[in-house]
């Protein structure tokens, strides 16, 4: 199985990546997701499992734990199937984590599972921005061989959407031919972008958003230095991902936030300033993580506005929403969407992208 950072999605900041395995291949407790797992239970009891399974959801709610959950419970198996004739059958997914197949799939070491992701770029010293063919060919070779150890060879493609063109029509090839007891889990948080011929392959299941009371207390497990008021912010900024939960934790992301709110609840008198000192701290080498977040946040937080204006229940920023009418405030947010995603397209600087977005928002306010 090949080897990667173990952040869900992405992260870079290193208290998020040391946090990230109890959230992929190690982890031995999955929470909130008891449908989906009953979903893949019920799949392998009727003997008939689908070979390939595309697992959806927002980044960060459990869609690679479930894969490498899934994953250890079938090698776990030895080989065997369902018990068909009244022998005792499993009641959950859970495997034992001092069992064997555990172990070596937590490891990175069994021979029967191949991961592919977003591939280290050692010249950038960060992930690539996409999955290439070069890392899809490997699956048709790994399938073509036989199980070592005589039962299941899974491949899990987490961050599916996130493959290039070509990536994409070569996995496409992978589940027209699928291989006997082979077994594809591919991860999106954005299914859309793939290509319809590969979803129309796949058995589709989506995760669900976890509450905030379930992110509390997995924030409580995994950062217990956290006071009790960051764990409740951070649990309501998070959007039903544990996920962005750590990140946000990892990145100072309270702090991030409370900045950007003193920006829009002074709208249309924007603080210069601040926001000068803000886009230059967020453009300077070692803060990536740290854009990318604000990046996250401040459309999401125009979005909200926009929702709970609409439904009368925006105290923070309804002063703002007022100056404008919906429609207007919708154009912002695409406006914003836009803008950041050019950073990554063709490399905008990152300050300047920042400020642009709040200059944005202050024409807007006027």
């Amino acid at each position: 199985m090949s080897d990667g950072s173990d952040d869900e999605d992405s992260g870079d900041v290193a208290e998020a990546a040391q946090a990230a395995p109890l959230l992929r291949r190690e982890n031995s407790a999955l929470v909130g997701q008891g449908r989906a797992e009953a979903a893949l239970l019920a799949a392998w009891r009727t003997g008939r499992l689908p070979h390939a399974w595309l697992l959806t959801g927002p980044r960060g709610i459990g869609k690679a734990t479930l894969a490498f959950r899934f994953t250890r419970f079938l090698l776990a198996q030895d080989g065997a199937g369902p018990a068909l004739f009244g022998g005792p059958q499993p009641t959950g997914l859970a495997v034992d984590p001092a069992s064997p197949a555990f172990r070596r799939v937590a490891s990175g070491g069994h021979a029967d599972v191949l991961l592919i992701e977003r591939a280290y770029d050692e010249k950038r010293k960060r992930r690539r921005s996409e999955i290439v063919i070069d890392d899809v060919r490997q699956i048709g070779e790994f399938l073509h061989l036989t199980p070592a150890e005589g039962g299941w060879r899974i491949v899990i493609v987490d961050g599916a959407d996130e493959m290039n063109r070509n990536a994409a029509n070569a996995l496409l090839k992978v589940l027209e031919e699928p291989s006997r007891r082979s077994l594809l889990l591919l991860t999106s948080a954005s299914p859309g972008r793939l290509l319809p011929t590969i979803r129309s392959r796949c058995r589709h299941l989506a995760l669900t958003l976890l509450s905030e009371g379930q992110i509390a207390d997995l924030l409580k497990q995994y950062r217990p230095t956290l006071t009790p008021d960051e764990v409740s912010g951070l649990a309501g900024l998070a959007g039903g991902s544990i996920g962005r939960a750590l990140d946000l934790a990892g990145a100072g992301g309270l702090a991030l936030y409370r900045e950007m709110m003193a920006l829009l609840t002074a709208l249309p008198a924007l603080d210069g300033a601040a926001v000068d000192r803000l886009a230059d701290r967020l453009g300077r080498a070692g803060a990536e993580e740290s854009f990318r977040l604000m990046a996250e946040l401040l459309p999401r937080r125009i979005a909200r506005m926009i929702r709970d204006t609409s439904a009368g229940i925006d105290p923070d920023l309804a002063r703002l929403a007022a100056r404008r009418s919906l429609d207007r405030w919708v154009e912002v947010w695409e406006k914003l969407n836009r803008l950041f995603a050019l950073v990554d397209v063709v490399t905008l600087d990152r300050k300047q992208a920042m400020l642009n977005a709040f200059f944005a928002l202050e024409e807007a306010a006027r």
